[in-house]
């Protein structure tokens, strides 16, 4: 099968307004509030991580707003700033975009066309003090100049510092604005330097008249801000501050608070802003924040039997009617979860006649269900299930090509290991296999009868004391029959590797930040460390292991591993193989009293103290240590 045969058979990752995550009453509540602000200004902030569904979610309200509204009083603006980032300055490419839906209404209706065209010439302003700034960046106007152009100038005056304006300066404005000055005929007063405060006042007021006299409310759906750089997302903000307030505006912004708060951060660097001012900064801009919800145990069970069930159609297992209608009953049973989670009978009675049709699908959703919406790497989020979902098919389809006999069942446990487990964990997995004859290890036999008999779970390495591991063990079907080699060779490094989907995620990317600028404070990251989990954790100490080499085995870089490590120790292999990196003659003698109390140091410790080469004061540290 070529590609773009698989492409039919997967789940685009684009938003959608069709709602296979009952998303619909939090898009009646948006809609709500707009419909009964009576003109007032409005703006509500859908908030949520990356993946959740907010595109999503953005483009129901959007959907619903326009189907429930008046097509005369209502007219809607759908802004992307990611569309812009690179091409053009987002500010002014949000100012446009509201400048030419405005003129369009009104050339539309034939009414006030002459007050459109003076709005859209104020933003033209704006953006030619945009090439204007530039120009005169260091200089203070020294005399007075005439036409558009001076207007521009003495609005830029009072941010301009000291000097004088020459005139290569001015023929360089006069060349930037020669085919914009005709839109400032009759805008700006060629004797009057007017301030740019009072420019944006005489924005906001026009855009109120028009607004008024056209009888409409302007609807701004504002999305994928989080994807934008911080100069980029701040610039929109910035834009959507000057119209914000405005009567008879909504503006409806989706954006992730953490990435906000990060490029509010970024962007002013240089300044030294306190958390409360980063957070206020966005809490300001908006009056009503809606967050997009996580999804259940109940929820993600829904969601991928829906998904399961639409590939069942594309395969013609089952009519698109009898899917539509399984959907909406699923939908509506773990809306009230309240009256209990969704249980098999459930979904068998949601597909009638076909749910024998469907008995995997139906199993594999119950089977993984839990550890998708509760595991720290997943968690719920609907884009890494779908993209999930997604690489198990390409990888059944692979497989089918080649000849290897595997089990859709078989590829999703695996699949889970893999995104769920650490390097460590998948490369000692990976090792067993190959090592042994048949492809079936020894170990995992022992501990799945192990755990039949209703024995504890003990782990075989330390990097698989982890709970995910013993929730995984559990999961259908059981292993120690299967030869996993072909399951391996669809696996790491081969065709697509899901564990690269989604990169570090903003939690552990501004904790990372936190561990390689702090040196003596490292204990008050604990909480902070816990909480992003083992795969994030390996994830930060990659990048710190990185900077150890490059920073040629540090002292400070060391303890900055050995502190992930503290709070995992089944990464405890990743600092050990740094820590044989290290040359003799420059293994850190102050590391030794921090490490000799761990269990997994006392090898490399001995490896030490026998190496002639090691220099002396790391082997009197050891022996030191050893006597104690």
């Amino acid at each position: 099968m070529n590609l773009s045969c698989w492409y039919e058979l997967m789940w685009n990752d684009v938003e959608t307004a069709d709602d296979l995550l009952n998303f619909k009453l939090i898009a009646s509540i948006a809609t709500r509030l707009v419909f009964e602000s009576n003109g007032e200004p409005v703006s509500i902030g859908i908030s949520g991580k990356w993946g959740t569904g907010k595109s999503s979610l953005v483009k129901m309200i959007g959907e619903k707003l326009q189907n429930e509204g008046s097509k005369e009083e209502y007219v809607f603006l759908e802004f992307n700033a990611w569309l812009y980032q690179g091409y053009d300055d987002a500010k002014l490419a949000l100012l446009q975009s509201v400048s030419d839906k405005i003129l369009s209404i009104a050339e539309k209706r034939k009414t006030f066309v002459d007050k459109a065209i003076s709005f859209a010439r104020r933003i033209n302003y704006f953006r030619a003090l945009k090439i204007a700034t530039p120009v005169i960046s260091g200089a203070l106007i020294g005399s007075t100049i005439g036409g558009p152009i001076g207007g521009i100038l003495g609005v830029v005056s009072g941010i301009a510092s000291a000097g004088k304006v020459t005139n290569d300066d001015i023929e360089k404005l006069k060349d930037g604005y020669s085919k914009l000055a005709p839109e400032f005929n009759g805008l700006l007063n060629p004797e009057q330097s007017i301030s740019l405060p009072r420019q944006i006042e005489e924005l906001r007021i026009s855009l109120t008249s028009l607004l008024k006299e056209l009888n409409i409310t302007l609807v701004v759906l504002v999305d994928d801000l989080d994807r934008c750089m911080p100069n980029t997302a701040i610039s929109t903000l910035e834009a959507m501050r000057l119209l914000l307030f405005v009567p008879q505006t909504a503006f409806i912004i989706a954006a992730d608070e953490g990435m906000i708060r990060s490029a509010v951060r970024s962007h002013f660097s240089q300044t030294d802003l306190d958390s409360d001012l980063v957070t206020n900064y966005f809490d300001k801009l908006i009056q009503v924040p809606l967050r997009v919800p996580r999804l259940s145990t109940n929820d993600v069970k829904a969601y991928v039997v829906i998904l399961l069930s639409e590939l069942a159609v594309r395969h013609k297992k089952i009519p698109i009617e009898n899917a539509e209608t399984a959907k909406k009953a699923i939908l509506e049973k773990a809306k009230k979860s309240w009256q209990g989670l969704l249980t098999k009978k459930d979904l068998q009675n949601a597909f009638g006649d076909y749910s024998s049709v469907l008995e995997k699908e139906i199993s594999i959703a119950l089977e993984i269900s839990e550890i998708l919406s509760s595991t720290k790497e997943i968690a719920g989020n609907p884009r890494l299930i779908k993209r999930f979902l997604n690489n198990l098919v390409i990888r059944q389809q692979i497989a089918d090509e080649q000849g290897l006999a595997i089990s859709f069942e078989e590829l999703v446990k695996m699949q889970l290991f893999e995104r769920c487990a650490t390097s460590t964990a998948f490369d000692y997995l990976a090792r067993a296999v190959t090592e042994s004859e048949d492809g079936k290890p020894i170990f995992i036999a022992e501990i799945e009868r192990d755990l039949q008999k209703g024995n504890p779970y003990t782990a075989p390495d330390i990097s698989w004391s982890n709970p995910f591991i013993e929730s995984w063990l559990g999961i259908k079907p059981s292993l120690s029959s299967i030869d996993l080699r072909p399951l391996l060779y669809l696996s790491r490094e081969k065709f697509i590797s899901i564990s690269s989907i989604d990169e570090m995620s903003d939690d552990a990317r501004a904790l990372l930040e936190s561990i390689i600028i702090s040196d003596d404070i490292l204990d008050l990251l604990s909480e902070q460390l816990r909480q992003v989990g083992e795969i994030e954790a390996e994830k930060i100490l990659t990048k710190l292991k990185v900077k150890c080499r490059s920073d040629q085995w540090s002292f400070e870089y060391l303890k900055k591993c050995l502190f992930v490590v503290s709070e995992y120790e089944s990464l405890s292999n990743e600092l050990i193989s740094i820590l044989k990196e290290i040359p003799a003659n420059v293994r850190p003698a102050p590391l030794v009293p921090l490490i000799v109390k761990y269990p997994w140091a006392a090898e490399i410790l001995e490896s030490w103290k026998n190496d002639p080469d090691t220099n002396k004061p790391t082997i009197n540290a050891i022996k030191l240590k050893a006597r104690r």
